[in-house]
């Protein structure tokens, strides 16, 4: 009895201690994440809240010294400025980064080693000669192997698509820019007709009092309610792109109360001449987000084949061991793989090429539209410029026509009634010239949308930065 404690006690101290060290050591690896519940209440009540003063906003701005105005925040809001705000506030960049974060995750996971496989065996034999222990006790380890050589196509594939988020990120930020852009126009694009409206309002009533000795008195009243649902209509319009603006920024509509705007650039659209036709073609095939993601996939979808490929092959574990078998100490050595004779993994190769074959069929697709939609946006910017170039043309014959009535009034040979008429004249001219500047604007900006770049004087983009700029905030 007092032998078999003295060879009992060790060994199963040392499995025990063994177990115990396994475990600790899984355990201090281990990741841990606690419960996070959304509460869609604080949520809105956090949404509601956001303003331009945010201060996190302004270490966001100073932290992209390239695109924020000095001082921030800025008296008057241009594009570049207002596209940092959303880069800080929009919720599409938000699901965009935490994919990225993800894709990161994917190649931490690839990266991984396999754990091995440790084991403890008990026997009991029945006939023993005296003097010796009825119990053999065994330990032993699987150590994969397989991981020495197929590891890597996994590391390379999630890389990949690693890389695949990244780029998904730029054009999301790029999207979100283009929405501002687009908002900011047409909210600026609002205020100018609004301008113009009461302006040619006033004209109207100025030519109604001119005329009101010829003209019935049904007319005047005529003209009056029609230059009345003009003005209505353009405050209305004025409000709804002042919406329209806060949803592009991923702010409430109050967050933009009081606040002014500006785009310099706006009345200043680039001549066709600036803009190097051939350099925009070639930059709509090598600077789209899309045409590099999908590259990116491919390269993913290259190296995910590979790795079914490598699995035709056995995986193979060493198992190193010890057995106490009765008193005597005795190391183990095992080798063990898989054997391909019921599959040799052709059904997830064929999936794989598949997949390949998909995202190259996907990229050659979007290559094709690409090249539609640039040449079909230079084309409308083409047809939009040589209008508005006629409508500049336009304006500068009628305000020549007002600068000879305003000499003719002076010398007395003609009346104000034909000032009057002509003041309302420039501002349909004007009104005229507006709409040709914005439908100059779509064009361009459809145009920008093609090749994913900014382009004439509008300024570099910002980066949208990978990590969540707002913290806690949901």
């Amino acid at each position: 009895m007092i032998r078999r404690r003295r060879i009992d006690l060790p060994i199963m101290r040392t499995a025990r201690r063994t177990a115990a060290a396994l475990l600790a050591l899984g355990a201090w690896g281990c990741a841990s994440a606690g419960p996070e519940p959304l509460d869609p209440a604080k949520s809105e009540a956090e949404f509601r809240a956001r303003t331009l003063d945010d201060p996190g906003l302004r270490q966001f701005a100073e932290g992209n010294p390239g695109a924020a105005p000095a001082p921030f925040p800025p008296a008057s809001w241009n594009l570049s400025a207002l596209t940092l705000v959303a880069f800080y506030f929009h919720a599409d960049l938000d699901v965009a980064r935490a994919k990225l974060v993800r894709g990161r995750a994917g190649v931490a996971t690839a990266g991984m080693w396999p754990n091995p496989v440790a084991a403890v065996d008990l026997e009991r034999v029945t006939h023993v000669e005296p003097g010796f222990t009825p119990w053999i006790y065994g330990f032993n380890l699987s150590v994969p192997l397989d991981a020495l050589w197929k590891r890597g196509y996994r590391i390379e594939e999630a890389e990949r698509m690693s890389e695949a988020a990244r780029l998904a990120l730029a054009e999301t930020g790029w999207r979100v820019r283009s929405r501002v852009r687009a908002a900011l126009a047409e909210h600026l694009f609002a205020l100018r007709g609004l301008e113009l409206k009461r302006l040619e309002e006033a004209a109207r009533a100025t030519l109604v009092t001119a005329l009101e000795r010829k003209l019935a008195l049904g007319d005047i009243f005529r003209l009056d309610v029609d230059a009345a649902q003009g003005d209505l209509f353009a405050e209305g319009r004025v409000a709804e792109t002042r919406a329209a603006l806060a949803a592009a920024l991923g702010l409430p509509l109050a967050a933009l109360q009081g606040k002014s705007f500006a785009w310099p650039e706006l009345e200043r659209p680039p001549a066709l001449e600036s803009l190097s036709l051939e350099s925009v073609q070639a930059a709509g095939l090598l600077n789209r987000l899309d045409l590099r993601g999908l590259l990116a996939e491919y390269e993913a979808a290259e190296a995910a084949l590979q790795r079914e490929l490598a699995g035709r092959y056995p995986d193979v574990s060493l198992g190193p061991g010890i057995l106490y078998d009765q008193g005597q100490q005795k190391f183990t050595l095992g080798l063990s793989m898989t054997l391909p004779i019921l599959n040799q993994n052709g059904g997830p190769i064929a999936e794989a090429d598949a997949r390949r074959k998909e995202v190259a069929a996907r990229f050659h697709a979007v290559q094709a539209s690409v090249i539609g939609e640039v040449e079909a946006a230079i084309e409308r910017y083409r047809a939009a410029i040589a209008e508005f170039g006629e409508a500049d043309k336009t304006l500068s014959t009628v305000e020549r026509r007002e600068k000879a009535i305003r000499r003719g009034i002076e010398l007395q040979e003609l009346d104000k009634t034909a000032l009057a008429g002509i003041a309302l004249e420039l501002v349909q001219v004007r009104e005229a010239r507006l709409g040709a500047l914005k439908r100059t604007e779509d064009a361009l900006g459809a145009l920008e949308d093609a090749v994913q770049r900014p382009l004439g004087p509008r300024g570099a983009v910002p980066e949208p930065g990978s990590s969540r700029p707002r913290g806690e905030d949901q």
